[in-house]
């Protein structure tokens, strides 16, 4: 019971709501263009949270092996499971529960493919390929950050859609951005803490490459840029009468608190009392903005007015 307590840990399932928000996310879009089937996407919602908890196991087994998890300063958000190189787990144990993870999302994968329609196979290649080759090849080449976007925040939006409809659609792909820019947001602050010792394991993070100044302001960037997509696809909808993403989805501003809190903490990367509040932040941010996202969808299905 113990051992399987800590294969749980290993997964760092304090991390794995952000797949739970994105289910219902992408089943919410599924559901307002006409199609949910609910057994459908809690399988796949527990696939994505596999791949989640997968990716998160193999990258403690990198970290440990090339020494980053020795030199790390771990936070709440940050620096891996610590199992690890605290003595608590094996490193062999830490990439058996990746590997056992992605096996079981592979079959799940599989079997969305089979009920669902060959199309789906392009999405799990170039997701399985983000999951395996993000710790060892894509941490070392500038801007890694666009790896977990695209894995972990458009590609599942998609997926849900998919395996629901059968089907992809472009006002799809266009409402999955914002999930792609705070999931890469997500990476690229909690990044911050450990930009020592990714230089010092041979990673090309953003802030390493660049400097934390120039990746605080780009991390600011991206995230006003957030809202000005969210914004501009609600005026597309109201200008076109293509529901492009309905207005209410505007209720995402709301996060605007978090996301200030996040950016002015972004500022502050020397001191350590500030940067760790901002981290918590941006995952508030993150969090309720996708969940809001989702819930603009609901309301549009049940109280139209785009």
């Amino acid at each position: 019971m113990k051992k399987l307590i800590l294969w749980f840990k290993e997964t760092r399932p304090q991390f794995l709501t952000l797949s739970i928000v994105l289910t219902f996310f992408g089943t919410s879009i599924a559901w307002y263009y006409g199609s949910i089937n609910l057994g459908y996407a809690l399988l796949a919602g527990f696939g994505l949270v596999l791949t989640h908890g997968s990716v998160n196991a193999i990258n403690d087994y990198f970290d440990y092996r090339s020494g980053i998890d020795l030199n790390v300063m771990r936070t709440p958000f940050s620096g891996g499971s610590g199992l690890v190189p605290e003595g608590k787990l094996p490193l062999k144990q830490a990439l058996w529960v990746g590997v056992v993870t992605s096996f079981v999302a592979l079959i799940i994968g599989i079997f969305f493919v089979i009920v669902s329609g060959w199309k789906l196979i392009p999405l799990l290649v170039v997701a399985a390929l983000c999951l395996v080759l993000y710790t060892p090849v894509i941490l070392k080449t500038r801007w890694p950050e666009w790896s977990p976007g695209l894995g972990l925040g458009i590609l599942p939006i998609l997926g849900f859609y998919f395996v629901q409809t059968g089907e992809y659609d472009w006002v799809v792909l266009i409402a999955s951005i914002p999930s792609g820019i705070l999931v890469h947001n997500l990476l690229l602050l909690n990044e911050f803490p450990d930009v020592e010792a990714d230089r010092k394991g041979g990673r090309k993070t953003t802030p390493v490459v660049h400097g934390m100044e120039a990746a605080g302001k780009f991390f600011r960037i991206m995230t006003v840029l957030v809202y000005i997509w969210i914004i501009g696809c609600v005026l597309a909808t109201l200008i076109t009468g293509i529901v492009v993403m309905p207005v209410y989805c505007l209720i995402a501003l709301l996060t605007l608190p978090f996301s200030v809190k996040a950016m002015l903490g972004s500022k502050e990367y020397k001191d350590m009392s500030k940067l760790v509040p901002a981290l918590g932040s941006n995952v508030m941010f993150i969090l309720i903005t996708e969940l809001l996202l989702g819930l603009g969808y609901i309301l549009e299905k049940m109280f139209p007015i785009s």
